[in-house]
């Protein structure tokens, strides 16, 4: 009889082992999908961001920069080197501007960085578990 009980302990314990990690396992795929979503919805708030600044901007630069060939070319520069350089001028500061803001749309802040730790740390109990 002690074999038995024994034996009944033991497959109680890999049903409560299975029905735990099941558990465990539909937890953080729930955690997974919300974070990916936050992350999701961060990206396109930023993407948003990026295309609407650089909209006004573009309306706003176009009536400044022919403004200042407009100058230039006043103050004695020739129209077409006035406007050579202002267009190289412009086009650096656009370089800068797109850089900054694709920055807030790198793969490595879409990451889902607080799963991956939950899952090592469920892996690290269930390892011990097993022990």
């Amino acid at each position: 009889m002690n074999g038995a009980e024994d034996n009944r302990g033991l497959a109680t314990l890999i049903s409560d082992l299975a029905q735990q990690t099941t558990t465990l396992l539909q937890t953080e795929g729930r955690l997974l999908r919300t974070e990916l979503s936050e992350k999701m919805s961060d990206a396109a708030t930023a993407a948003v961001g990026v295309l609407g600044g650089a909209i006004c901007l573009l309306a706003a630069l176009l009536i400044l920069l022919q403004a200042l060939v407009i100058a230039l070319a006043n103050a004695g520069l020739g129209a077409g080197w006035s406007s050579l350089l202002v267009g190289v001028v412009v086009a650096v500061i656009g370089a800068i501007l797109l850089r900054t803001g694709a920055s807030g749309l790198e793969p490595s802040r879409l990451t889902p960085d607080r799963t991956q730790d939950q899952v090592r740390q469920d892996a690290g109990l269930v390892k011990e578990q097993l022990k």
